[in-house]
């Protein structure tokens, strides 16, 4: 059995650990920024194709006191590498120390690499490692001077989905947007609405979470090309993720006031293969217009620090209010904003809030509902 560790946007735990038991995978444990849980090899290419809110797959290999740059090699140089990093393996170091005597990540990742490399030279019977193979990431974290030791099965991070090569100004990334549309309870059969629509991102995992397909189905990740996991293992995880899909229409739009923002989300629903399932066009937000009984809002403003001037956000916030008020009453409606003061300007208490983080920078995701 292997442990996994999967970090995660601060506030989305929840729904990482409900991801992971709904794969059906053992001993699960929600902690800050990640979760762990235990599984086997065949495992590894499922949590990867099928995560929506993870940020990566880590294989959890060691975990030791480490207060002391003898003690970091010593609990390194345990740890059978030679199961995973085979002869010609590439196996780069990276990682972070925080609240621990060992400080100096240049420093740790210099121990980290030369009982690593040591070891694997000891085992293959070689003074010198090719390096010359495949990448096996290192990772090390060190926390109040407790060291963990982890291989990074994903590469580039898991919300890399493949379909977003080009996009507008300050883009929303692909797990926080799907942990939005899941929040919003979202399940492909009322109307989904994002007037901001931007490079389409929100509207795209909508329409992914409408027919349960898998986010990692059209990208490739580092743990693919790994001697020590067997490839099938990853057709069976691709197939067993297609086998999932429904079939069905969905009444999925965004809007976006810029032409070019709406050029470009059309370009990425082709790239994600949901262009016959969401329609992109160009819009005033001010105008929005909704019909239905039950229906979805999910929305990523602009938030004045980063795209327009604060009063021009301010004035959006305002409009869309206005249009709150005269959506049907069974609506709900998600806003993610960093702006302290979005409730006042949109005129409205929020029923919930939650923290969220758009990549370093920390916002609100206020709740509203009829």
């Amino acid at each position: 059995m292997l442990t996994f560790a999967i970090p995660c946007l601060f506030g989305l735990e929840g729904l990482v650990g409900d991801e992971v038991r709904r794969l059906g995978l053992e001993e699960v444990q929600v902690e800050n920024g990640r979760v762990l849980c235990r599984g086997t090899m065949a495992d590894l290419p499922r949590l990867n194709v099928n995560l929506r809110c993870g940020e990566r797959v880590l294989v959890l290999l060691a975990s030791f006191p480490a207060r002391s740059f003898e003690a970091l090699y010593q609990g390194t140089a345990a740890v059978p590498w030679e199961e995973f990093i085979p002869r010609e393996g590439r196996f780069p170091v990276k990682g972070h120390a925080l609240d621990s005597q060992l400080h100096s990540v240049p420093d740790c990742q210099r121990i980290v690499n030369k009982a690593a490399a040591e070891r694997l030279g000891r085992v293959y019977g070689l003074q010198r490692l090719p390096e010359t193979g495949e990448k096996y990431q290192i990772q090390f974290a060190i926390l109040r001077d407790q060291c963990s030791l982890y291989l990074d099965t994903t590469g580039p991070g898991l919300h890399k989905r493949g379909y977003r090569a080009v996009g507008v100004e300050a883009p929303l990334r692909e797990t926080l947007a799907a942990a939005m549309v899941l929040l919003s309870r979202y399940r492909g059969r009322d109307p989904f609405r994002d007037p901001f629509c931007g490079s389409g991102t929100i509207a795209i995992e909508a329409a992914l979470i409408a027919k349960n397909r898998a986010p990692g189905l059209d990208r490739s990740f580092d743990a693919q090309r790994w001697a020590c996991v067997d490839s099938r293992l990853w057709l069976d995880a691709a197939g067993e993720a297609m086998d999932r899909e429904f079939d069905g229409q969905y009444d999925i739009w965004g809007g976006d006031i810029d032409p070019k923002a709406v050029r470009i989300a059309r370009e990425n629903a082709v790239k994600a293969g949901v262009e016959d399932l969401v329609r992109f066009e160009t819009a005033d937000a001010a105008r929005l217009r909704c019909q239905g009984e039950y229906g979805q809002i999910v929305t990523n403003p602009p938030y004045g620090e980063r795209m327009l001037e604060k009063q021009e956000a301010e004035a959006l916030y305002a409009a869309f209010g206005q249009v709150y008020r005269s959506i049907p009453p069974k609506w709900r409606v998600l806003v993610l904003t960093s702006h302290p003061e979005f409730e006042r300007f949109f005129g409205r208490k929020a029923d919930k809030k939650r923290k969220l983080y758009n990549g370093m920078m920390k916002c609100e995701l206020y709740q509203f509902t009829r």
